[in-house]
C-alpha cells in the first residue's frame, strides 16, 4: 500500500481538528452526562467508520477489510482500558467534572505513545519477521492470562508507579480545580490530579503492548495501524462517560476479548501455513465480542447503573477557599529567602532617606 504523504498529513490535520473541537467543547469544567457522552460517541464512531469507507474507496476493499478488523479489535479491547480508567477515578475520588481533561491529555500522550510503538512495531517486521511469531506466542499467553485473570481487578493504591511518582514528587492531597501543579509558599507541589494523568498514561502504555501486537495481526500497513488505533482511541473518552457506569454488566467481555487476543495470534501463527482472509478474521472478531456483549446483557437484566468502588489511594479531597487563596502562580519564579518581598522593597527606599 503507497501512502502518499498528503495523505498522513491530511490524517493528522483531521485528527488535530478534532481534539480542538473536543477542547473547545469541554473548555471549562462540568459533569458529562449520558446523553452528551453518547452523542459524542456517536460522532467518533461516525468518523471512525467513514475513514474506513474512504480505505475501501480508494485503495480496496482488501485493505479496507484490514482497517475495519484493526478497528474493532483497538475499540473492543479499549473497554477493559475504561474500566481500569474508572477504577483509577474511583482509587482518587476525582470529582466527575475534572475527569474530562485528564482523559483529553491521556489520550493526547497515547496517541504518541502508539505512534512510537507502531514504527519500532513496523521496523521489527520489515527486518525481522521471525518476530512475528513472537508477536503471536505473546498473544495467545496473554488471552490465557486475561481468562484466568478475568475476576481480578486493578488496585491503584498498590501501583509501583504511584509509589514512585509519591516518593519522588511532592504532592497535595486536595484538588485544586483542574490544575495539576500548585505552589504554596515557593514550593511546587503536584495535585492528585497529576497522579492520576500519570496512572492514565501508564496503564494506556501496558494496553498498547497487548493492542498494537493485535492489530499487525490483521495488516502490516503502518498507516492503516495508525490510523485504527487513532479513530479508536479517539473516542475513549466519551466511552469512559457512557459505560464507566455500566462496566458491571459486561460480565462475559473480557472472555471474549481474551478469546479475540487467542484468534489473532493463532491467525498470526499460521501466517505461513495457512491463510486466513482478512473478511473471515473480520467476521470472527465481530462474532466473538457480539456474542461477549449480548450473553453479558442478559445475564445482567435489569441491572442499572451504579458508581465503580474501589480502594481508595489516599484521603482526597477538594481543596478549601482558604487553600485556593494562598496559590502563587506556578510558574511565577520564588522569591529569595534573604528577607520578605516588603523588606526587599523598603531597603532601596531606607537608603535613599538616609543619603538625603
Amino acid at each position: 500500500m503507497n501512502v502518499p504523504l498528503y495523505a498522513w498529513l491530511l490524517v493528522f490535520g483531521v485528527i488535530a481538528v478534532m481534539l480542538a473541537v473536543d477542547l473547545f467543547a469541554h473548555r471549562s469544567a462540568h459533569l458529562i452526562g449520558v446523553r452528551e457522552a453518547a452523542l459524542w460517541s456517536v460522532v467518533w464512531v461516525l468518523i471512525g467508520v467513514g475513514f474506513g469507507a474512504v480505505i475501501w474507496n480508494t485503495a480496496g476493499a482488501e485493505f479496507g477489510q484490514q482497517y475495519y478488523a484493526g478497528y474493532l479489535i483497538e475499540k473492543s479491547l479499549a473497554v477493559d482500558n475504561v474500566f481500569v480508567w474508572a477504577i483509577i477515578f474511583a482509587a482518587f475520588a476525582v470529582p466527575r467534572e475534572y475527569q474530562h481533561r485528564v482523559l483529553f491529555l491521556g489520550v493526547l500522550g497515547a496517541l504518541v505513545l502508539r505512534g512510537g510503538f507502531i514504527a519500532a512495531g513496523a521496523v521489527l517486521i520489515e527486518n525481522f519477521s521471525w518476530i512475528l511469531y513472537v508477536f503471536a506466542a505473546f498473544l495467545i499467553y496473554t488471552g490465557y492470562r486475561m481468562i484466568r485473570t478475568r475476576n481480578e481487578h486493578a488496585h491503584p493504591e498498590k501501583s509501583p508507579v504511584l509509589r514512585l511518582f509519591r516518593r519522588f514528587i511532592p504532592m497535595t492531597e486536595a484538588f485544586h480545580g483542574q490544575r495539576f501543579l500548585v505552589r504554596k509558599n515557593g514550593v511546587l507541589l503536584a495535585t492528585p490530579l497529576l497522579a492520576v494523568l500519570v496512572l492514565v498514561e501508564v496503564t494506556d502504555v501496558v494496553f498498547a503492548v497487548d493492542s498494537i501486537p493485535a492489530i499487525f495481526a490483521v495488516t502490516s500497513e503502518p498507516f492503516i495501524v495508525f490510523t485504527a488505533n487513532a479513530f479508536a482511541i479517539l473516542g475513549l473518552r466519551a466511552m469512559y462517560f457512557l459505560l464507566a457506569d455500566l462496566m458491571h454488566r459486561f460480565v462475559y467481555l473480557k472472555i471474549g476479548l481474551s478469546l479475540v487476543l487467542v484468534w489473532v495470534g493463532i491467525k498470526m501463527l499460521l501466517l505461513d501455513v495457512l491463510y486466513i482472509p482478512t473478511n473471515v478474521s473480520l467476521a470472527v472478531i465481530a462474532l466473538i465480542i457480539a456474542v461477549s456483549v449480548v450473553l453479558s446483557l442478559r445475564a445482567t437484566r435489569g441491572q442499572g447503573r451504579r458508581e465503580i468502588e474501589a480502594v481508595p489511594a489516599g484521603s482526597f479531597r477538594e481543596a478549601t477557599p482558604d487553600e485556593l487563596a494562598e496559590m502563587e502562580p506556578v510558574w511565577r519564579r520564588p522569591a529569595r529567602r534573604s528577607g520578605t518581598t516588603a523588606e526587599q522593597k523598603a531597603g532601596p527606599k531606607r537608603e535613599n532617606e538616609n543619603q538625603r
